[in-house]
């Protein structure tokens, strides 16, 4: 089954509020919208990101405008005022989350 990275077909955005963190998920063609609301599901994001992500991802489908939200709580180790992490609000983690993998689009039709 060939694979592709999130990376190579989107691009994505980390904003964060207390230890939530905020990831968007943005294709470069609309017409990979559809692809990737039925690949990057929250369960396989949770699963992507399980040594970073402790609490439940939530996505928000954003059809007008081709994008997705997907909000992660107990991400950021406490949060900003409280965490000693290097990256205390998460900026970085657009890019961890652009590494998942999914199926290729013509894989699913």
């Amino acid at each position: 089954m060939t694979k592709v990275k999130l990376i190579d077909i989107a691009h994505s955005r980390a904003g964060d509020k207390g230890n939530i963190l905020n990831l968007s998920l943005i294709p470069y063609n609309e017409e990979h919208y559809q692809w990737l609301a039925d690949e990057v599901t929250p369960e396989k994001v949770t699963h992507h990101l399980r040594n970073i992500v402790h609490g439940k991802v939530t996505r928000y489908d954003l059809p007008n405008i081709k994008a997705f939200n997907f909000v992660c709580e107990e991400s950021l180790l406490g949060g900003v005022t409280t965490s000693l992490a290097i990256d205390t609000h998460g900026k970085s983690l657009s890019a961890a989350f652009l590494e998942m993998e999914i199926d290729s689009i013509s894989e699913n039709g």
